[in-house]
């Protein structure tokens, strides 16, 4: 985790409305946001491989889905 100084701006009524840091903190925020953009890959979905147990064929099943509520 990052120690990050920060300033937090408010309001009249003291309601936060803005947060200043350092330049160089900001540099290190967009540097590990662009290292994490491209470290991220689409979800595999090989952990559902086998999971579901099916009776009859897919195709079949669909087509018997549809004549009965067709």
């Amino acid at each position: 985790m990052l120690n990050i100084k920060r300033k937090i701006v408010t309001d009249e009524t003291k309601r936060p409305v803005a947060v200043l840091i350092d330049y160089e903190d900001w540099e290190k925020i967009e540097k590990l946001l662009q290292e994490q953009k491209f470290a991220t890959s689409a979800p595999s979905i090989s952990q559902f491989a086998g999971v579901l147990r099916l009776t009859e064929v897919s195709l079949a099943y669909q087509q018997r889905i549809r004549q009965e509520s067709g």
